[in-house]
């Protein structure tokens, strides 16, 4: 059913199905990708089934199984396939071809699921077995301790440029520039290339300017992004010239909590085996922006700022990080204490930024997006972390005699 090709750009045994997954047509569309993967799937004996996990905020992710007889369900599983297919428009927002190399390269470091084939609109790939984290699970020690140590494994061992140029090369910031003749000054980072500022300046061309209302408030949020990138780009986190190669999503579905070899609920170590999943925004980015982004998706979807980090959970959050960082590059263990206490004010820094990413992410999603989600609402809320954050490091929220917000006022609680 198809056929195949190679894609000569990717790596050399990587396969290229050159169908499409269709949303309206779900079923036989996968099941015809699936038989191309798996032609021996096909016939007596067989029993394709589909296990829908999410319609997600930018894809549509299946898990097909072949649960033939007298096979185990850690059988199956080993054997099942994740089939993500790209949703209506994302192109605006995510390099599908970055993501693809990102995860060839994190599959390459053993950091994800094997790729097995592409397809027209996705990715076919291994599935890994474990439990996706509800944004509750995030606050469990034993779980934050194990996405402390993964992170600092993805930035410490990861070239810091991350997956190498996509074939026609991924528009710089300056090329950027040179195709907006207008009102906008667009940024230029301190290194070129990709990166997660380079993303951001993008998102912000991106949107809408059909009212005069919308074109003031663009050229806005591109002043915010040239004061933001002025003030953060410095180049003195950790990593080549301030830069880590990024997850830049690390939301709680995003976090795989690995079975443990006994099963037992809780590792005798204390540290929960994770691993992550979804690379589509993955991008050399400062570590501190990473950490602090993941940090905020302590509060979940709803924007719980009461289960924001505190102080005292922050600076174990980032020893234990340090600690798997130091040992991931040979550092000296005396070293430990001065970079944590480095990344913490990194962390601190960042804490707004968030907000002004995924503020601006979700202005262009209430464009595009045909998912059931009040994108616009979510926009506000998230930018709001951002100016509030703002207005307190510049001093005017307390000249204005203003009660503090209650995510800076969590974040500024010690215990």
């Amino acid at each position: 059913m198809g056929s195949t090709e190679t894609q000569t750009d990717l790596t050399p045994d990587f396969r290229y199905i050159p169908l499409s997954y269709s949303h309206a047509d779900s079923q036989a569309s996968a099941l015809r990708l699936i038989l191309t993967l798996n032609p021996d799937w096909e016939g007596p004996g067989n029993n394709i089934q589909f296990v829908r996990f999410t319609d997600g905020i930018t894809n549509t992710l299946l898990k097909i199984i072949n649960p033939k007889a007298g096979l185990t369900e850690e059988q199956i599983d080993n054997e099942a396939v994740l089939m993500r297919a790209y949703g209506n428009g994302t192109e605006i927002l995510i390099d599908r071809e970055r993501e693809t190399k990102s995860h060839a390269l994190l599959a390459s470091r053993g950091l994800a699921p094997p790729l097995l084939a592409r397809f027209k609109n996705g990715l076919l790939y291994r599935f890994i077995r474990g439990k996706p984290c509800g944004h509750l699970d995030l606050v469990s020690p034993p779980i934050w301790r194990g996405v402390a140590r993964r992170l600092a494994q993805w930035h410490a061992v990861l070239p810091s440029s991350g997956a190498a140029p996509t074939k026609d090369g991924e528009a710089s910031v300056s090329e950027i520039a040179q195709s907006h003749d207008d009102e906008i000054t667009v940024i230029q980072p301190r290194r070129g290339g990709p990166s997660m500022w380079a993303v951001l300046q993008k998102w912000v061309l991106a949107l809408p300017v059909t009212t005069p209302e919308q074109r003031a408030r663009r050229l806005s949020l591109q002043q915010e992004l040239q004061w933001v990138v002025e003030v953060l780009d410095d180049g003195k986190g950790i990593g080549e010239d301030g830069l880590v190669f990024s997850h830049c999503d690390l939301l709680c579905a995003n976090v795989i909590v690995l079975p443990s070899e006994d099963n037992a609920p809780i590792p005798e170590d204390g540290i929960a085996p994770v691993n992550f999943i979804d690379y589509e925004y993955a991008v050399p980015a400062p570590a501190a922006f990473d950490i602090s982004n993941h940090l905020a998706e302590w509060g979940g979807y709803d924007c719980d700022y009461n289960m924001m980090p505190t102080k005292s959970v922050r600076r174990q959050f980032l020893t234990e990080y340090t600690k798997s960082y130091c040992q991931q590059r040979g550092i000296d263990a005396a070293s430990e204490a001065e970079i944590v206490d480095r990344l913490y004010e990194d962390v601190d820094r960042f804490r707004g930024i968030p907000g002004l990413y995924w503020g601006v992410w979700a202005l262009i999603q209430a464009q595009i997006s045909q998912i059931d989600f009040d994108y616009a609402s979510y926009a506000e809320t998230r930018l709001g972390e951002y100016f509030a954050w703002k207005r307190e490091i510049d001093g005017s929220r307390k000249q204005a005699g203003e009660d503090i917000p209650l995510r800076e006022a969590r974040w500024a609680q010690e215990a």
